[in-house]
């Protein structure tokens, strides 16, 4: 068994799993009422997702970090021997669902001395640096082996060694055990589910999981963007958020051209997620609400004559959209690092099933979204926003502004967003942002949002946009809201008056629809250096964002936090 040195001190892990910095999210309970208003089969159905997510989130430990697994034994058995220290390692460990992390404070989490940071995590060899492998590219691509070099570079492979070479192997074929373990479970789940899609979808993913073959994944994705009444949900998430290696192939210019050449498009790499839930027809028909009125929606998108979208105005919107009580979160949509994801709008834009035919889908994770200390909400708001304007903050406006969110990532280009390397997931982040924030006043005037709704969307979505510490870049969902938080400062759209958030209620719509237009153009454009630059000059961190982010830190001490799944546990 391999050994490890433990990073951190008895007194820093006190403090992180203590309840005031490690915060608990409950999924459903084993007695949830939703749970037993199932049938029959699909509380059976259940058992066997669940289990097929855990095996998911083993699979994507190793893609995450190669030292996941062995640290993970290790810790067994130092727990085993009485170790005080690696029982409270481990309760971070499964929290953030591995060795190294950031926190809610943008600070790394090293769990082991002997691991650090990976730009390339586990789908690279932890030895490759960024320079030795542009220059290896280089070389095999000059060798005429571009089919190899495309390999490396697709979003589903796992890069390793071969001899002075790299080889990407399909992640299907790298853990085909654990994979063809999966396949198994989701169709036993198919044979006893009530829902006939459901079962259908079922048995396209579990054969995608046995086969190499992304034309699999895509008939999989393209039947599981089409559920909408359901009374299950499961989901194999994949994005590539945290892949920080192969997005930088575009920055050595001798490898770009190469790769123009070739016509190779470098794709960041998948991390996978399980999710398992049960659909609440109540949300749900909330959020369907909005769906009527994405085709004008697409229509007012910035320079929409240039460019190809996911929602088509003159076509039937092919977009589903659920909201889902929590049964598992596993693997890249469980990992609570800094925060956890509130929802999702899947396939993304480089998934095989867009380009034959299929739409996308959102699910809204329910439980997650939940606040649980409103005292504690109380107390941000009286340090830090107005008080006149207290009557315009309303938590379940974050949910509007989420799928307004989500919904935005369906809309503007569909492709070339790889062009822009590693600023590719910081730019869609700020559009799906900026769409949902520029669209307010449009739907208020289209009847879907009131008077009192538009300004509660604007006031809480301004207010909760300051963040508690400076990011780092590889933070794209933070990078972003410090982004948005100089630009509408510069512009007017919020001042701080005697230490508090002041909305300019009336100014917020048109300084989002500047950024969103501004956003899309370089989407457009496909320029990493305009990207770059867009980045860089709105990514800073101002003397006001600190004094909101010294007063957050005071109220909340949350750096990190938890899943709670009982029913899950029961399940599996």
């Amino acid at each position: 068994m391999k050994k490890y040195t433990l990073n951190l001190s008895m007194e820093e892990l006190e403090k992180r799993t203590h309840k005031d910095y490690l915060i608990t999210k409950k999924f459903l309970k084993a007695d949830a009422p939703e749970y037993l208003a199932l049938a029959e089969g699909d509380k059976e159905a259940l058992k066997y997702l669940v289990r097929a997510a855990n095996i998911l989130e083993k699979i994507n430990m190793q893609l995450d970090n190669e030292d996941n697994l062995p640290f993970k034994e290790f810790l067994e058995e130092e727990i085993k021997n009485g170790n005080k220290q690696a029982e409270l390692t481990k309760i971070l460990f499964d929290a953030q669902k591995g060795i190294n992390a950031i926190d809610s404070m943008s600070q790394p989490i090293y769990l082991a001395k002997e691991v650090p940071g990976r730009a390339g995590k586990g789908v690279y060899p932890s030895d490759l640096t960024k320079e030795e492998f542009h220059k290896i590219l280089t070389k095999m691509l000059l060798d005429g082996k571009s089919d190899d070099v495309r390999k490396i570079l697709t979003q589903r492979s796992v890069v390793e060694r071969r001899g002075e070479e790299l080889v990407g192997i399909d992640y299907i074929d790298k853990f085909k055990d654990d994979f063809s373990r999966m396949a198994d479970e989701l169709e036993k789940a198919s044979e006893v589910s009530t829902n006939t899609d459901f079962n259908e979808y079922l048995k396209l993913q579990a054969k995608a999981l046995r086969v190499a073959d992304p034309l699999l994944d895509a008939y999989a994705d393209k039947k599981w963007a089409t559920l909408q009444d359901t009374p299950l949900e499961f989901t194999i998430t994949r994005e590539n958020y945290a892949d920080e290696m192969t997005g930088t192939v575009i920055e050595t210019p001798e490898l770009k051209a190469l790769l123009d050449e070739n016509k190779i498009n470098p794709i960041p790499k998948d991390f996978l997620g399980g999710r398992v839930g049960i659909v609440n027809k109540q949300g749900t028909e909330a959020l369907m609400a909005i769906k009527k009125y994405l085709p004008t929606l697409a229509k007012n998108m910035p320079y929409n004559n240039e460019y190809e979208q996911n929602i088509k105005p003159d076509e039937d919107t092919k977009q589903t959209m659920v909201d889902v009580d929590m049964v598992q979160a596993s693997g890249d949509v469980g990992e609570y690092r800094g925060g956890i994801t509130l929802a999702e709008n899947l396939p993304n834009d480089d998934k095989l099933s867009l380009t034959i035919g299929g739409g996308r889908r959102n699910v809204y994770h329910r439980q997650i979204r939940f606040i649980s200390d409103m005292k504690k909400l109380q107390e941000r708001l009286d340090e830090t926003l107005d008080k006149e304007q207290h009557k315009y903050y309303l938590d379940e406006a974050d949910h509007w502004f989420t799928i307004g969110h989500e919904n935005a990532h369906s809309l503007g280009p569909r492709k070339g967003n790889e062009k822009l390397g590693k600023y590719r997931n910081i730019i869609e982040e700020n559009k799906a942002d900026m769409g949902s924030l520029a669209f307010v006043d449009l739907l208020t005037k289209l009847g879907m949002y009131t008077e009192e709704q538009r300004k509660q969307i604007i006031v809480t979505t301004i207010a909760d946009n300051f963040l508690k510490s400076k990011p780092t870049l590889s933070q794209a969902h933070r990078v972003r809201t410090v982004m948005q938080n100089k630009y509408f400062a510069d512009r007017g759209g919020y001042e701080i008056i005697d230490g508090k958030i002041h909305v300019n209620i009336d100014k917020v719509v048109p300084i989002a629809k500047k950024m969103l237009a501004e956003i899309v153009r370089i989407q457009i454009d496909g320029d990493f250096k305009k990207a770059e630059k867009y980045v860089m000059d709105n990514f800073v961190w101002t003397d006001n964002m600190e004094l909101i982010a010294q007063k957050l830190q005071k109220i909340n001490k949350t750096l990190n936090g938890r899943l709670e799944t009982e029913l899950a546990d029961k399940l599996s």
